[in-house]
């Protein structure tokens, strides 16, 4: 039997139709949950029914903000929305996410996608029982440069990745593997498509009892490797990630949403190079995301980025964390962190 506010017990169009407007709710009005709300105001294809926050004047502020409701809970929402964003904290995913899915809402959930692989398994199993969409918020990967990349991968063999940031009093929940390094971690695991076989790790905190900045290298059953590196203390920002493959070398920014690929056109003592840009086009990530999100809620089409593939990505953060940990031990840097909130 479907639960009450199942989209199931409503009318709905015949699988793969198209409706003129999905509705949807924001549940978080922090500044992830801000944003989301913004691109689904200016977003054609969306009806924002309602914000929900356990701060109600925050909830109210950003529901004024945007010309909709503010709810005091999420089973306020029952029967009135097919979709929502979860971007609440992380220990609070699961349980919100897994509530959504069982009202019959399809969800999509800011990443890291829970606070453990366990909680990450019943959001898995929650979304296949209610046969609802989910989706992880690994952004990055509608980044158009990352786009534009993706059809031009070869056997890449070799890839470093540069992450840093400027200190903000945000995701301090967590790690710097999971706040940032993650959307890395997603992006090779996509890129690759072959188990890691061996990682190397190392971080410290610097200015917060978390792991501030990282760095992990990566040995892939394919015979690639990666050098990834996050912070959130540096004094600039940098966000890139650069490849090798046979006779080619590919730098994508994501800052600047490009990338380039350059090749040897002509070999020898003095070799001529070719710099050619690979076809982009620019857009926000967040709204190529929510836009790819309510469009696999509208068609049923599983989305790029589903609950297997945020899982890989915190299963790999979590070996990476680890790895962290173990070199803390061995350097006797104390028991700085946890691999994982709340766990």
């Amino acid at each position: 039997m479907n639960p009450p506010g199942s989209r199931e017990n409503r009318e709905r169009p015949a699988l793969g139709a198209r409706v003129e407007k999905v509705r949807v709710a924001v549940v978080g009005a922090g500044d992830f949950g801000r944003n989301h709300a913004r691109v689904y105001r200016e977003l054609e294809g969306a009806e924002l029914v309602g914000i929900v926050d356990a701060d109600t004047a925050r909830a109210e502020q950003v529901a004024k903000e945007f010309s909709t409701k503010a709810f005091p809970d999420i089973e306020s929402l029952a029967g009135l929305l097919d979709a929502a964003s979860v971007a609440v904290p992380t220990v609070e995913h699961a349980r919100v996410g897994c509530r959504l899915l069982e009202l019959g809402v399809d969800v999509i959930v800011e990443k890291p996608m829970a606070a453990s692989l366990a909680e990450a398994d019943e959001l898995v199993s929650a979304a296949a029982r209610a046969n609802r969409i989910l989706q992880v918020g690994h952004l990055e990967r509608f980044n158009p440069g990352i786009v534009a990349v993706m059809p031009a991968l070869n056997h890449p063999l070799y890839f470093e990745v540069h992450r840093l940031g400027v200190f903000t009093p945000r995701s301090l929940d967590i790690d710097v593997v999971y706040d940032v390094m993650i959307h890395d971690l997603d992006i090779l695991l996509a890129m690759v498509d072959a188990p890691v076989t061996e990682i190397k790790s190392i971080g410290i905190p610097v200015l917060t009892d978390k792991v501030d900045i990282a760095h992990a290298r990566l040995d892939f059953a394919s015979g690639a490797v990666a050098n990834v590196t996050a912070s959130r203390v540096s004094t600039e920002r940098v966000r890139k990630l650069r490849f090798f493959q046979q006779h080619e070398y590919i730098s994508v920014d994501f800052t600047r949403q490009d990338a380039v690929r350059v090749r040897v056109v002509e070999p020898g003592p003095q070799p001529k190079f070719d710099f050619t840009p690979l076809p982009s086009e620019k857009e926000e990530p967040l709204r190529a995301e929510l836009r790819a999100f309510l469009d696999s809620v509208r068609t049923r089409r599983a989305p790029a980025v589903d609950g297997a593939a945020g899982r890989r990505a915190l299963e790999l953060a979590d070996r990476v964390m680890a790895g962290i940990l173990e070199h803390g031990r061995r350097v006797q840097l104390g028991d700085f962190a946890t691999p994982q909130v709340n766990r």
